[in-house]
């Protein structure tokens, strides 16, 4: 049975400037990418339970993960303008998500290998006194190369990507096993797509470094 569709992500009046920024994220890739905007920000980990609802597509899995962890995050800090982010590797529409540890990594990267993967990256602005919430969806398209076991344990045993979806951590030795990658959001693929945060952070009345009447 198909699960209920998620509950639509609503937008309300932009929230005013000078509230605290939150990631609500324990990644450090995440964390690394957001520092890149030059903005004080505070990282609070969410508390959200990750199963995929029976049937659940991986492009409604990310979307629900990221609004589901923005909103935890923000509950607890309503004034604040929260960042939820989330990312599924989609094989054929069976989700890969973090393997965790190196048999289900080899086993990932097994299934992968020739295939072209779909890495599903979902990001939600929530702020939850002003009622503002957004959430995007970043699709990459990732072509992995026809890898054999040894290459899977090389790569595995140097780089050690058990907290990547899908085991693939492209900005580091993961880049060496792909052919090609598709997508219009450069870092999406890292795990925090940063055009689509931009973006809904200006239109939840953030003024981000670069734009227009922000100051140095």
């Amino acid at each position: 049975m198909s699960p209920s569709p998620a509950e639509p992500a609503r937008t309300a009046r932009p929230v005013t400037a000078g509230r605290p920024l939150i990631l609500g994220s324990s990644s450090r890739y995440r964390h690394e990418l957001l520092s890149r905007l030059g903005l004080a920000f505070e990282v609070v980990s969410p508390d959200v339970d990750e199963t995929p609802a029976p049937g659940e597509a991986p492009a409604a899995l990310a979307r629900r993960l990221a609004l589901a962890k923005a909103r935890a995050v923000a509950a607890n800090f309503p004034q604040a303008v929260v960042i939820g982010s989330d990312q599924v590797a989609d094989l054929n529409g069976l989700p890969l998500g973090k393997p965790g540890n190196h048999e289900r990594a080899v086993a990932q990267l097994r299934q992968m290998r020739g295939q072209t993967v779909i890495f599903q990256t979902a990001v939600a602005v929530v702020c939850a006194d002003s009622g503002f919430e957004q959430v995007e969806l970043a699709a990459v398209q990732v072509q992995f190369r026809e890898l054999g076991d040894d290459e899977i344990e090389h790569y595995l045993r140097t780089e050690q990507p058990y907290d990547c979806a899908g085991s693939a951590k492209s900005e580091g030795l993961g880049i060496t096993l792909l052919e090609a990658i598709h997508n219009d959001d450069p870092t999406a693929l890292v795990g925090l797509p940063l055009i689509r945060t931009c973006r809904m952070l200006r239109a939840a009345g953030l003024m981000l470094p670069g734009s227009a009447g922000a100051r140095p």
